[in-house]
């Protein structure tokens, strides 16, 4: 599908199609604006947009290649949202009716996102296929989503048009489903286009789904814009100078909130990688920092990792990195010693590691929660493994050759906002105690869309969000420890679930990301420790080694048995934005046992 693009001296009134030509040039936008910077301070995404629309700064898309092929400057977004809102009112859909997008990483994703705020009809971003091998899988996250949010229009470009197709199916809400090209061909309908209100649904983010079915959180202007206040003003201490990049996906909070809609309501510029050529060539991101002298750039952990390993030194004397002064880390736990194998392999192309910006977040929140202190670069404590097993409580290692967990301070909470760990029974814990982590602020979530029952879960008295992470308080600093789903209680003892993964990719035949831990109950209804590993491995005799020697680590670490099930590679299931689901691991590990005791009762009565 063609692209919407500009050229920065050309009337910005209308789109072209790009055409590959040698007569064709485009430019990026620029990093400094001729309008003078407001940092947020907006009451809902559209007056931000028409504030942002009178400067000359917007997004541009590169390809893998690192080559820029489209740029969507805001005032053209504005103008472009403007008219597809006028098409979308020909659909005559009640106002905070839904709109299902497929969010890959392009301009028309952007355009149809404001064009249904602008419309007042409530968008949503669905994820792009993470693997085209699990063709059902995808369709079915769809439908479910479909299903869920009620949708009553439904949008994708035509690499996953045909997708969308299959999994709108018999769906009685849906009035239409097609391409953006396609919606651009219908009438416009001449009507005033009305100003949302802040107490308005802004859109649906649907959760990754990492430990269960995806949920659909409804974040209002409100929210929306108080969280980005936050993370602007306080997080990152947005300058005028400042440029972002980045190739986290659409459809995921961080990717959406943090670096869509975060630079917009500051007027900066943005320059975005697909994700999926990210994951082809990751150090094409750092080419576009480096290049473009971008400033702020966040990752989730792994991708951090995945530059690490793919760099060679020839690539390092090609990249100057000194210009990145804040690169945010977040949406999954952070290892300590990703950041620093980063940090020392990138020091030599001027990366400096003060630049390292923890923080924690989650959809139900908006986004952002916490944020480390800009500048500091960030810091761990360890604390005794022991005393954190046992007794639940982070005590900083005191004596040498103990066992211990390091853990990478996340910062405090953003003006507004309140952390507080409690214990089962809801009790607030004190400080280096470890309990579940709930937050309290302007930026929580209203609830799970058209599901009474999450939310209810999810929503504590005075509106007090359960977040699922099990973390601890120090010096007024927030720890994640985990997620309360990925901690294995056996015999009384909690064990996370991502030590043992951690264990396992210790070993020289697994990779990481590719062990998850999790516990079922046996006949009895014991829990049992499940560790599952993606094998490469052919003969029977290192197959055999790998499981004895995983069995031996994980009962010597922890002293608990486990059992260790080696599956072919790309068989753990992922969530849309790439990181590992033990809730459906946990399935598919039932469904495959089940199935194996079902055989062997048929083979049985055979003989």
């Amino acid at each position: 599908m063609s692209s919407t693009i500009a050229k920065l001296n050309a009337p910005l009134t209308q789109a072209f199609d790009f055409q590959p030509s040698s007569e064709l040039k485009i430019t990026p936008t620029p990093t400094r604006n001729i309008l003078a910077q407001q940092l947020a301070g907006f009451d809902t995404l559209t007056n931000a947009l028409e504030y942002a629309a009178q400067g000359i700064t917007g997004y541009n898309f590169y390809n893998a290649k690192g080559h820029l092929h489209s740029v969507l400057p805001y005032k053209l977004l504005r103008n472009n949202a403007h008219s597809l809102a006028q098409r979308l009112a020909g659909f005559n859909l009640a106002r905070g009716s839904r709109v299902a997008i497929i969010a890959d990483t392009s301009p028309e994703f952007i355009e149809l996102f404001f064009a249904c705020r602008y419309a007042g009809l409530i968008p949503f971003a669905m994820p792009v296929p993470v693997n085209l091998g699990s063709h059902g899988i995808y369709v079915q996250q769809l439908r479910g989503m479909l299903e869920s949010s009620q949708a009553s229009i439904a949008f994708a470009n035509l690499d996953y048009v045909n997708f969308l197709e299959e999994a709108t199916k018999e769906l009685i809400n849906l009035h239409w489903v097609g391409t953006p090209a396609q919606l651009k061909e219908l009438p416009a309908k001449e009507v005033m286009l009305q100003p949302n209100a802040p107490s308005e649904v802004a859109y649906l983010q649907f959760t990754s789904g990492s430990t269960r079915t995806p949920r659909g959180v409804v974040i209002t202007e409100r929210a929306l814009m108080c969280n980005l206040q936050g993370i602007v003003r306080n997080g990152l201490e947005i300058k005028p100078d400042d440029r972002s990049a980045s190739w986290l996906p659409f459809y995921h909070d961080m990717g959406l909130v943090g670096l869509v809609l975060a630079p917009m309501v500051t007027q900066l510029s943005v320059d975005y990688l697909a994700t999926r050529d990210f994951a082809i060539r990751p150090l094409q991101w750092l080419r576009l920092i480096s290049r473009n002298r971008c400033t702020v750039a966040f990752s989730q952990p792994f991708g951090l990792k995945l530059c690490t390993m793919r760099v060679r030194e020839s690539d390092l004397n090609e990249l100057d990195l000194s210009c990145w002064r804040a690169a945010g880390i977040g949406a999954e736990m952070i290892r300590p010693e990703t950041l620093r194998n980063f940090a020392e392999k990138f020091s030599s192309a001027g990366f400096d590691d003060s630049a390292f910006l923890p923080c924690y977040g989650l959809a139900e929140s908006t986004l952002a929660v916490t944020f480390s202190k800009i500048s500091k670069g960030f810091h761990s404590i360890q604390v005794d493994s022991k005393t954190l097993v046992d007794k639940r409580i982070a005590t900083t290692l005191r004596a040498e050759g103990r066992k211990y967990n390091e853990f990478v301070n996340c910062g405090r909470p953003l003006p507004g906002h309140t952390v507080k760990i409690v214990d089962e029974t809801g009790q607030q814990l004190d400080d280096n105690m470890v309990g579940s982590v709930l937050v309290h602020g302007a930026s929580i979530m209203t609830g799970y869309y058209n599901n009474p029952e999450e939310t209810r879960k999810a929503l504590k008295p005075d509106n007090w969000l359960d977040t699922g992470d099990i973390g601890f308080l120090y010096d007024g600093d927030l720890y994640i420890t985990g997620r309360r789903t990925d901690v294995i209680i056996v015999n009384g003892r909690n064990i996370r679930a991502q030590d043992i993964e951690e264990l396992a990719e210790q070993q020289p035949e697994i990779r990481s990301r590719e062990a998850s831990a999790f516990g079922i109950n046996d006949a009895d209804g014991a829990t049992v420790i499940v560790l599952v590993i993606e094998c490469r491995l052919i003969s029977t005799a290192e197959r055999h080694s790998l499981i004895k020697r995983l069995q031996q680590l994980v009962y010597m670490a922890f002293g608990v048995n486990c059992v260790v099930e080696l599956v072919p590679p790309h068989t753990l299931p992922r969530t849309s934005s790439g990181k590992l689901s033990r809730f459906a691991a946990r399935q598919g590990y039932i469904q495959r046992t089940n199935l194996e005791e079902q055989l062997s009762v048929a083979e049985s009565g055979d003989r």
